[in-house]
């Protein structure tokens, strides 16, 4: 069974980062350019995982999750905050929101997938 994640990233370069380093690892992944556009991907199919950035126009990362935790369907998903950004105080918002881990970008790639492997189940 093909693992489904969602990659919500502005920046293309990390959303083609995450995708390839995703996709070799086995994963399907689905991205989206913001976090307007992830939520609505979000609704049109069932995700193993998010991978959301926090600072993103139109809907930041804390209104992602905030968006998916307070849905219908699929409340229970995973969230991955993958962001530059590290303080405490943001961390414990998007603890609080409902997110599951919290990555630094730079990401290493392998640590990456352990991490989505440890979250979905697969390893």
């Amino acid at each position: 069974m093909t693992v489904a994640i969602l990659a919500i990233d502005d920046s293309r370069t990390i959303r083609e980062m995450v995708s390839r380093t995703l996709t070799g690892a086995g994963f399907d992944v689905t991205t989206a350019n913001d976090g307007a556009e992830g939520v609505e991907a979000f609704a049109t199919r069932r995700f193993d995982a998010v991978v959301t950035d926090i600072n993103m126009p139109r809907l930041d990362g804390f209104g992602v999750i905030e968006a998916i935790r307070g849905g219908d369907t699929n409340r229970r998903v995973p969230i991955l905050v993958l962001t530059t950004e590290s303080g405490p105080a943001l961390k414990d918002r998007a603890r609080k929101a409902g997110a599951t881990g919290w990555i630094v970008k730079p990401f290493e790639d392998r640590a990456f997938v352990d991490v989505l492997n440890r979250v979905t189940g697969r390893d």
